[in-house]
């Protein structure tokens, strides 16, 4: 079955390619922005049901690319990850600017926070195409898992927060920091999946493909 990873990230896609595991790729262009008063739980999983949304969107747009494969179904896999510090309300999102990067960082410092993934499986079916309508992709199922990881920090000073931001690094990921990276040097300890923390949690995700084959 033709598997499809609606995700820009090369962290995620390089995580599949560790498992061997053989799928194409779609970037997906989302409104990510937390709503008031929204629940990390709700905010995650509303992140990856919108993203599979744009994903079949998309397919659909580009519908010969898969018919001419032969594909009649598919599974979509989107993916979001934040950070969620001790309170369990307050979300760590991608940074906006240094600013909102420093502001994340003092509140990991010396301390353990946790990073979610929610991951949806969406399987798709290929309609057959009738008297003036062509064919399109239909949802046949969808599925959510969501995983966290604790991540203790070490204390940060400002001398480290403005070398790490100068790198580059925290740009494009949830909290500021990749633990795969440089970010690997503010880390102390983590409880749970590693492959989570980078931005897919793999093991679970592959049982979760498996489930809806």
């Amino acid at each position: 079955m033709e598997i499809v990873l609606a995700s820009g990230s090369p962290r995620r896609r390089e995580l599949l390619e560790t498992a061997q595991l053989a799928f194409s790729t779609l970037s997906v262009d989302i409104d990510e922005t937390p709503k008031d008063n929204e629940s990390p739980k709700d905010y995650i999983e509303r992140m990856v049901a919108a993203k599979a949304e744009a994903a079949v969107q998309q397919l659909n747009d580009s519908l010969t690319f898969f018919t001419d494969r032969g594909a009649d179904e598919l599974i979509i896999l989107t993916s979001d990850t934040i950070g969620v510090l001790p309170d369990g309300q307050t979300v760590l999102v991608k940074p906006i600017n240094r600013e909102h990067a420093y502001e994340m960082w003092r509140q990991m410092s010396d301390g353990t926070h946790e990073v979610w993934t929610a991951v949806q499986a969406t399987k798709l079916s290929l309609t057959p195409a009738m008297e003036h309508k062509s064919q399109t992709f239909q949802v046949l199922k969808c599925q959510q898992i969501t995983e966290r990881t604790e991540v203790s920090f070490i204390p940060l000073t400002v001398e480290m927060m403005s070398s790490y931001w100068d790198s580059g690094e925290p740009a494009d990921k949830a909290g500021g920091y990749g633990i795969q990276g440089l970010g690997a040097t503010w880390v102390s300890r983590i409880n749970g999946s590693y492959t989570n923390v980078v931005g897919l949690p793999l093991s679970q995700t592959l049982a979760l493909v498996k489930e809806m084959e």
